[in-house]
């Protein structure tokens, strides 16, 4: 006799007291031993000692803005309720193990046709009026013999742990975003800074200038040159107040309240937080335990298996046991009395035989999700690591060119203070000074932008590794 597979599958599960359809394993992936790029900016494969990262910084001001943010940010509080969704539901999923019970009750005035078939049974004189009293108390119980309750709450485990990896993902960008932002907060300042000073420092110049050519001892060009330079200084000055702004609005959005509410509290200049000298990585193996997208890639992929068993387990029967209690009678005096108790009580079960290949069709539709999930898991896993690998590079590489820019600065200095001595006792005319000054300035603005961006970087590394998902 040819047993065909659902059939088998289902004399197993009776037998086996196992759930039908595939059991869910975790992806076997390749994982490489090392990282890719050296570790040249200061980086280890040690392990995080500390899990809060920002505390490296050593900035009161910036442990406080995340204290608040991942108290009142109102996209995290979406993700909370979320999980607190996602766990109610498997409540909700974990119900179906038990049976359901109901008592209802009931009062009915009838009347019976007297021209009826019962009316005519009913002997002269009686009245076609009765009442009718009734309280039952109906319980029922579905057997999950081939474990599509079982793969159910399966499911629902899965997505309320997807729910809270997703609160952690959440969590790990708003971390990130709150200490970017204060970052280029005190990066616009300082940059604000330097302009002041460098518009200060070239008014110095035109005064020179001035002075050399109301004795006679130069044109008016180098006046009007000088001029010119201090005017284009000055014109990056308002744009950075924009944009120095702009971020202090950012933040106080972050924190759940007004744009406002902190340029009061920002104010005051401060520097731009510096990364710590050592940072620890571990290896490429711990970040896939790390990564609250990759944990909820793969909580999301269980979720998927478990609804295969979901879908198959609707191609067996549903077995019941159904059983009901209570009293009837039309009179309220004899309600209560032995012969107004009825009951019934027997299995039942329910096979759906024909349904025009819906089952099946859904079956295929719960595979395809599941190959969509691990897909979509692998490529979570891969732009994981890119997003590592890349932070790495670019953390490295922007210390190396800091420290370019920081030993041109001093030549910049220096250059300037040459040029204007030379100039001052009439060694040579303006445009040394004019390109001096020029050079200056975006020296000065180049590195105080690359010391930011060692700062955004570091922090771009630790939101990659999955930094602050464990808070």
């Amino acid at each position: 006799m040819k047993v065909n597979h659902f059939t088998l599958c289902g004399l197993l599960a009776i037998l086996t007291g196992c759930a039908v359809g595939p059991n869910y394993h975790p992806p076997a992936l390749n994982i490489p031993a090392q990282w890719a790029t050296p570790l040249a900016g200061g980086e280890t494969n040690a392990a995080p000692v500390d899990v809060a990262w920002w505390k490296s910084f050593h900035d009161a001001e910036l442990d406080s803005l995340i204290s608040r943010a991942a108290l009142s940010n109102l996209t995290l509080r979406v993700a909370e309720a979320r999980v607190r969704e996602a766990r109610a539901l498997r409540g909700v999923a974990a119900a179906d193990f038990w049976p359901t019970a109901d008592v209802p009750a009931s009062y009915m005035r009838n009347r019976i046709s007297q021209h009826g078939f019962l009316g005519n049974l009913l002997p002269p004189g009686t009245s076609p009026d009765y009442d009718l009293y009734e309280a039952d108390f109906d319980a029922a119980w579905e057997i999950d013999l081939f474990g599509g309750t079982r793969r159910k709450v399966e499911a629902v485990k899965a997505q309320a742990a997807a729910a809270e990896f997703n609160r952690r993902g959440v969590l790990v960008s708003l971390l990130a975003e709150v200490t970017r932002d204060y970052i280029e907060t005190r990066g616009f300042q300082q940059r604000l800074t330097i302009a002041a000073q460098n518009v200060a420092a070239q008014n110095e110049a035109l005064e020179i200038a001035r002075d050399r050519y109301r004795h006679g001892l130069t044109s008016e060009l180098d006046v009007q040159q000088a001029s010119t330079l201090v005017a284009a200084t000055a014109a990056q000055i308002p744009a950075l107040e924009i944009l120095l702004k702009a971020s202090i609005h950012r933040l106080g959005v972050l924190l759940g309240q007004s744009p406002g509410a902190l340029l009061t509290e920002l104010s005051g200049d401060a520097p731009v937080p510096a990364p710590p000298p050592v940072v620890p990585v571990d290896l490429p193996s711990v970040l896939l335990l790390r990564r609250p997208d990759v944990r909820r890639a793969e909580r999301e992929l269980a979720a998927a298996t478990a609804q295969i068993g979901m879908a198959t387990a609707d191609l067996f029967p549903k077995f019941s046991l159904l059983g009901m209690a209570g009293l009837e009678s039309v009179s309220a005096g004899d309600w209560w009395t032995g012969g107004s108790r009825i009951w019934t009580f027997g299995p039942t079960m329910q096979w759906r035989i024909f349904d025009a290949g819906r089952i099946r069709a859904n079956i295929r539709v719960q595979n395809a999700r599941q190959e969509q999930a691990l897909a979509s898991y692998e490529q979570t896993v891969l732009n994981a690591f890119e997003e590592v690998e890349n932070a790495l590079v670019a953390y490295a590489k922007e210390q190396v060119r800091y420290h370019s820019l920081a030993a041109s600065g001093k030549a910049a200095w220096e250059s300037v203070a040459i040029a204007r001595d030379r100039y001052k006792n009439g060694l040579t005319d303006f445009l040394p000074v004019l390109d001096a000054e020029r050079s200056l300035y975006q020296v000065e603005n180049e590195l105080a932008l690359s010391r930011q961006a060692v700062s955004v970087n570091f922090v771009a590394l630790y939101k990659a590794l999955g930094g602050g998902a464990e808070k």
